[in-house]
């Protein structure tokens, strides 16, 4: 017999939800997927990937990538090797996917190189 569970975002650490780490819903190291709220003000320093491209959708809010201005309904792919920080302009929700998911593939940019 087939099942259908539910499960609530906050018991997911930062909102991923499927990738290769514990709790996920779906275990896999080929993509990894987050849905994240912010509110105003909230920031994340500056990194990239060496491994993974990032894509990252604004659902709702407004948002600092870069020197970039996004909003709801925008999408930002970052390739690997391509840094980025992350500033909320106003309250807002992402929906991340990572490809390839991969474990350990964040690279602050004031204390490591990609």
């Amino acid at each position: 017999m087939k099942k259908m569970t539910s499960h609530k975002l906050e018991d997911f650490v930062r909102g991923w939800f499927v990738g290769g780490f514990e709790p996920t819903l779906f275990k896999t190291t080929d993509v990894e997927v987050a849905i994240q709220k912010f509110k105003k003000g909230d920031k994340e320093a500056s990194h990239c990937h060496k491994i993974a491209t990032e894509i990252t959708a604004i659902v709702s809010g407004k948002a600092r990538m870069g020197e970039l201005i996004v909003s709801e309904g925008e999408l930002v792919s970052i390739e690997p090797g391509t840094y980025t920080d992350f500033e909320a302009l106003e309250d807002t929700t992402t929906v991340v996917v990572k490809v390839p998911g991969a474990l350990n593939d964040k690279y602050l940019e004031e204390s490591e190189q990609c």
